[in-house]
């Protein structure tokens, strides 16, 4: 029998073990299918659902341990475990399902109408969390780390807000000049940061820090000082309400508080898309996210990059300011404008992995998270920072895909073998 025949036998005429195969028989790769299979288990969209649905499990663990039901049946556990147990499902169950019907849909409504309330709500906290969110995750796939999200945020709703009140102009002027006030005054921020970068390497982490500071001081001396922003006679440093002319029109009506400022966060988020996807401008940030040496010498200007890219960052991060002045706060705004979205959108673009629909998508979430969380602690007195452990967890298991995939023993994508040298523009249409 020749050497073809036996490698090609699968077995012994007895049924035995397989022969194996002399040396230097060359083996069959494996299936496409296979390497496909393992990279969409392993991939970092999989990654991201099962964060979510680890940090789900943890915040169950964790309203199990601080319901007082669960504790008082946890002392007979052993004579009775099955108090215990049932005091679990039902405090874990029913703090979800208030989550769920906080932010998606209220069966107890007496119509659709106020069951799809929550609906509405979730999509308003999301609206300045996805363009915050496109901002920082923009920044990210330039090798940028934005967190100054704070302070852009304030320059902006400051920029927007004076426009917003100081002088009447026609209707869909008026809104345009404010929106456009609230972009420049957040690119203004964020391109002091890309100027820094480029001129004197001045890590982007310390100046958004130093940056967040001063925005935060200056913004709560001029809500202070007569004359800036402090509405006229009052001493609350509070601005003057928003003049109708520029606030965003409402979208089903004044019974809800969802507004056109959803309509531009998708804009803004086709936007991106098509400028990393679809323009050589993005595919030069990519490069300078890469490799940034590698890009300079392809002939890239990484120093111009710094800046724009920091440029349109500030301004996507304005846009959430706007939402916030022009939408849900029309009666004048404070320093809390900001509400913690600025540190949100680095989580919100993390779950995203700094992909503009996986952003858009994020956004919704951690909008269901915050439209919910007042439910659960209303509806089954469930400390709402339990929602904010969630939020961590996420961050914690996104930042450790190892972890997700030793968990739920998940392969790891790619090719397994020596690594082949990556030329920057294959690595940048990966990224």
């Amino acid at each position: 029998m020749s050497d073809t025949a036996v490698a090609a036998t699968p077995q012994s005429p007895s049924g035995g073990s397989s022969t194996p195969a002399p040396a230097g028989t060359p083996v069959a790769p494996a299936p496409r299918s296979n390497q496909i299979l393992r990279d969409i288990l392993g991939g970092s969209v999989v990654i991201s659902i099962l964060a979510v649905v680890l940090a789900l499990v943890a915040g169950g663990i964790l309203i199990a341990l601080t319901d007082e039901d669960v504790q008082t049946a946890s002392g007979y556990f052993f004579s009775r475990p099955g108090d215990t147990l049932q005091a679990i499902w039902i405090a874990v169950s029913g703090a979800y399902s208030a989550l769920f019907q906080g932010s998606v849909y209220n069966f107890g409504a007496v119509d659709f109408a106020k069951g799809i309330k929550p609906l509405t709500d979730t999509l308003t906290f999301a609206t300045p969390l996805i363009a915050a969110g496109l901002g920082v995750g923009l920044a990210f796939r330039a090798g940028m780390f934005n967190i100054g999200g704070q302070g852009q945020m304030l320059i902006a709703a400051a920029a927007a807000g004076w426009v917003g009140y100081s002088f009447p102009l026609p209707y869909g002027i008026h809104l345009v000049l404010a929106v456009l006030a609230g972009i420049a005054g957040g690119a203004l921020w964020g391109g002091i940061v890309g100027l820094l970068k480029a001129r004197t390497g001045a890590h982007e982490v310390i100046v958004t820090i130093m940056l967040n500071y001063v925005a935060v001081y200056l913004v709560s001396y001029m809500l202070r000082t007569p004359g800036l922003l402090q509405a006229p006679g009052s001493n609350n440093p509070k601005t003057p309400a928003m003049l109708p002319t520029a606030v965003y029109p409402d979208l089903l009506g004044s019974s809800y508080n969802l507004h056109a400022g959803l309509l531009v966060s998708v804009a803004a988020t086709v936007f991106v898309w098509w400028l990393l996807s679809r323009s050589s401008l993005g595919f030069k940030f990519r490069a300078v996210g890469v490799n940034p040496n590698a890009a300079r010498v392809a002939g890239i200007d990484v120093k111009r990059s710094y800046v724009t890219v920091m440029l349109i960052s500030g301004g996507l991060v304005g846009l959430a300011a706007v939402a916030q002045v022009l939408g849900t706060v029309t009666s004048g705004f404070s320093s809390g404008i900001d509400a913690g979205i600025g540190f949100d959108a680095i989580t919100v673009a993390l779950l995203g992995r700094s992909r503009p629909w996986g952003i858009f998508v994020a956004g919704i979430l951690f909008g269901a998270f915050k439209a919910g969380g007042f439910s659960m602690q209303a509806g089954e007195g469930i400390p709402v920072d339990i929602v904010l452990v969630v939020q961590s967890l996420i961050v914690l298991f996104i930042a450790a895909p190892p972890l997700v995939r030793a968990v739920f023993r998940l392969p790891t994508p790619g090719v397994t073998g020596k690594k082949k040298p990556v030329r920057l523009a294959k690595a940048v249409a990966a990224k």
